[in-house]
């Protein structure tokens, strides 16, 4: 298979005669080499190798990132009508849930219990509670490894009603069984059984007392793809506030890189992250809260720049409402990025004024904008132009790579942009992330994006 080449020139791309490749334009500012050194699994940190929910299927990465884009969907539109949902619940007087996003695009390899019984679960930034499908189990999903048996582990112990963490679910009760949750994420999808507190073991880190949910009874679809679900989010049930790390990062390898003998690993770091890093490659924004919504992690942005053009966006439009909508999530579990519909259609607009291809209007790629690639001269290359997208947060503006927007295929015969419109929320996906590490400090309430080659480290 040939290798991609870059042209760099202006923003030139090679586009070779692939079943499917990204384009990759230079940035617009020199960078030096980044050498990242993730610290050793002592205490103060430790590393999880990631794969992507779709690794080592038979399709393209095209159909990849098509079925991601409908599984994105999915959840932009649980994350709606759930926001919807509690706003109606608040203005009657009632008492309301978060919304949980539920589901993912990335696995993490864990072991729990005495002695420790391996399973896979889903990352997820957007959700809190970690849980796993238990016996007995009422129902239960298929899953790749098998339901976890608590009678099997001398270190089980289930969680009384006064613990902090029972107190900390959004719905629970006091049964027979000590602490009893239900954990919704919507559309009917949800993990129902008692809290407890196992070992678990992350690589060759063990770590004591970690307060999951045992599942007797999960509902929903997505969850299959893994046996339960590990929660990143801002809330005390999440993986990140238990282990009280005040910085947890990932680099999520590129959907382009080499697939021929399995896709590389992506990483998850938890804890403090050794960097030897140039100053001007770290691109830090804040973190922001929502109150109404406060598991997720907010981003201030504040513009958007389509080649030399700032797009005319009021600056309302992705700032977080008085009634909790609105805002910008950044978000591993989304594939592509979603902006606010009026923000999205000046994009597109100056998008497709400021690139030399025919639109494609047959809507066969489930992407919102597409264009008609060339004929092929027989060269088995040919070199498109496309503008450079920034994308302005508070403090730091993010020179995307061609490769982390604009998605080619030669069989197709379409280069679509990675993005779409959303009304309610927008979201900056992973597709936009790779190839950097996303380091989050919640003690500084900061987010760093540093460019890495995520499939070397």
């Amino acid at each position: 298979m040939a290798s991609l080449r870059l042209l760099f020139s202006s923003l030139l791309f090679t586009i070779f005669c692939l079943q499917l490749l990204f384009l990759s334009p230079t940035l617009s500012t020199s960078r030096r080499v980044l050498h990242n050194h993730v610290t050793d699994q002592n205490e103060s940190g430790f590393r999880v190798a990631l794969t992507h929910v779709d690794s080592g299927k038979n399709m393209t990465k095209f159909e990849r990132l098509q079925l991601g884009v409908k599984r994105g969907n999915l959840r932009l539109e649980r994350l709606i009508n759930n926001m919807m949902a509690s706003l109606s619940v608040e203005s009657s007087s009632q008492v309301t849930s978060p919304v949980h996003a539920g589901n993912g695009e990335f696995l993490m390899n864990l072991a729990i219990g005495t002695p420790p019984e391996t399973y896979s679960a889903i990352m997820d930034t957007g959700s809190d509670l970690i849980w796993t499908q238990c016996k007995p189990c009422t129902k239960c999903f298929d899953a790749p490894t098998p339901v976890f048996d608590p009678k099997k582990s001398s270190s089980f112990s289930k969680v009384s009603c006064s613990n902090s963490l029972c107190k900390a679910l959004p719905t629970s009760d006091c049964g027979s069984d000590g602490c009893e949750y239900l954990y919704s994420y919507g559309d009917y999808s949800s993990t129902q059984g008692i809290l407890a507190t196992e070992t678990f073991m992350f690589d060759k880190v063990s770590v004591p007392l970690v307060g999951f949910g045992c599942g007797e009874d999960n509902e929903g679809s997505g969850f299959n793809q893994g046996a339960g679900l590990v929660g990143l989010g801002r809330g005390p049930l999440s993986l990140v506030s238990q282990l009280k790390k005040s910085t947890f990062s990932y680099c999520l390898t590129s959907i382009n890189d080499d697939t021929s003998s399995g896709n590389p690993s992506s990483t998850l770091v938890m804890g403090s992250l050794e960097s030897q890093i140039a100053n001007d490659s770290v691109f830090t924004t804040p973190l922001i809260k929502n109150p109404s919504q406060p598991s997720f992690y907010y981003l201030s942005l504040q513009g958007i720049s389509v080649g030399n053009v700032d797009l005319p966006i009021k600056k309302s439009t992705f700032a977080i409402n008085s009634d909790g909508t609105g805002g910008v999530i950044i978000d591993s579990g989304t594939t592509i990025t979603y902006l606010e519909e009026s923000a999205f259609n000046m994009l597109k607009k100056e998008f497709v004024s400021q690139t030399n291809l025919n639109v494609d209007n047959s809507g066969s790629t489930g992407l919102d904008l597409c264009f008609e690639l060339p004929s092929d001269d027989g060269s088995g290359e040919m070199s498109i132009e496309i503008p450079k997208l920034v994308f302005h947060f508070d403090g730091a503006s993010l020179d995307l790579p061609g490769e982390n927007y604009m998605i080619g295929d030669t069989n197709a015969g379409v280069a679509c942009l990675a993005m779409g419109g959303s009304s309610g929320i927008s979201i900056f996906g992973n597709i936009q992330q790779q190839n950097m590490m996303v380091v989050h400090d919640l003690e500084k309430e900061t987010l760093s994006f540093i460019p890495t080659k995520c499939a070397q480290l």
